[in-house]
């Protein structure tokens, strides 16, 4: 994901250990991606040339820990721009903030997830015109009788043998698009979530198109079905400006619309499942997205919405 981003800017990335790293962890990876994409997306937003490092080392401690410096040669920060950065709600500048679209707000989140993960993040250093190092640090668990690793593997942009990318659904090169033919809208309203995730679709083979709300999707959606051309599934942000997705997916079931609707969210939250559901979504997904979840929910979801029409004989199906 990150690296789909860098190559847009014409930035290097890279991702190094520092020292063996241990094989295993006790943690959270979910928590643990999304500071890391975090971290690593704010430093390409504000790096206009040059490069993006994640470098990873591992510290015995007691208490052990894993430590990920993300390491720009970016815009950089005064000193009154870092004294501020953490605060909720707080941006380091507003002429910041419309030149590159956002700085940071994920920043006070990421704390306080990598706080419950047992570490923090921190800014090491920075100075403007520079770049930014910024430090993400987790607790490992006990790492008694854990290998350590002293080369270990970490490559970007995998491919498998024969140029093309492996399958996310089937985990080998042999269908090397399962999702060829699927025509998919993305309701998102985030830039770097619609070219992200849109990007990741149109690699596996899908047809997609984007809405930048709720109110839009459910007009593209119907648009479709009115031309019989309908999406075969929609993938439905849940937080979203002028229409949010509980509402869009409400005001389609309402109106008869069938066909699969899955939710995107960044709550992971017990009971989010449920509301989502409630609201009218078939599936729910967390963000950042597991492309390999992804894809798979979306075959699973159109190949039963296409058998429940072969054994559905209650009238036409809407969409």
């Amino acid at each position: 994901m990150i690296q789909v981003r860098a190559k847009e800017k014409n930035l290097e990335f890279s991702i190094e250990s520092e020292g063996p790293i241990p094989e295993t962890i006790q943690s959270d990876p979910l928590r643990l991606r999304q500071i890391l994409i975090n971290l690593a997306g704010n430093a390409i937003k504000f790096t206009e040339k040059g490069s993006v490092r994640i470098v990873a080392r591992c510290r015995l401690g007691p208490p052990a820990s894993l430590e990920f410096d993300v390491i720009d040669s970016g815009i950089g920060m005064t000193d009154a721009q870092t004294a501020g950065l953490f605060r909720p709600f707080t941006q380091a500048d507003t002429s910041m903030a419309r030149r590159f679209g956002g700085t940071g707000l994920g920043l006070t989140i990421s704390a306080r997830l990598a706080g419950l993960l047992g570490g923090g993040v921190k800014v090491l250093s920075t100075a403007p015109g520079v770049g930014t190092t910024m430090r993400c640090t987790i607790a490992t668990g006990l790492l008694e009788g854990v290998p350590m690793i002293d080369s270990p593997r970490l490559p970007i942009g995998v491919e498998e043998e024969g140029g093309g990318p492996a399958s996310a659904a089937s985990g080998s090169a042999h269908d090397a698009e399962p999702l060829r033919d699927i025509h998919i809208l993305l309701v998102e309203d985030g830039p770097d979530n619609q070219r992200l995730i849109s990007h990741l679709l149109r690699r596996y083979g899908a047809k997609v198109e984007i809405a930048d709300n709720g109110r839009v999707g459910v007009e593209r959606i119907w648009n479709a079905v009115e031309r019989d051309e309908p999406f075969d599934i929609v993938l439905m942000d849940m937080q979203m400006p002028i229409m949010d997705g509980y509402e869009a997916s409400a005001l389609l079931r309402g109106k008869g619309y069938r066909r699969p609707v899955i939710a995107l969210t960044a709550h992971a939250m017990q009971g989010e499942m449920d509301k989502c559901i409630a609201a009218g979504c078939d599936g729910y997904l967390t963000k950042p997205v597991n492309k390999t979840q992804l894809v798979e929910t979306i075959l699973r979801h159109v190949r039963d919405h296409k058998a429940s029409l072969w054994v559905a004989n209650d009238g036409p199906v809407a969409g």
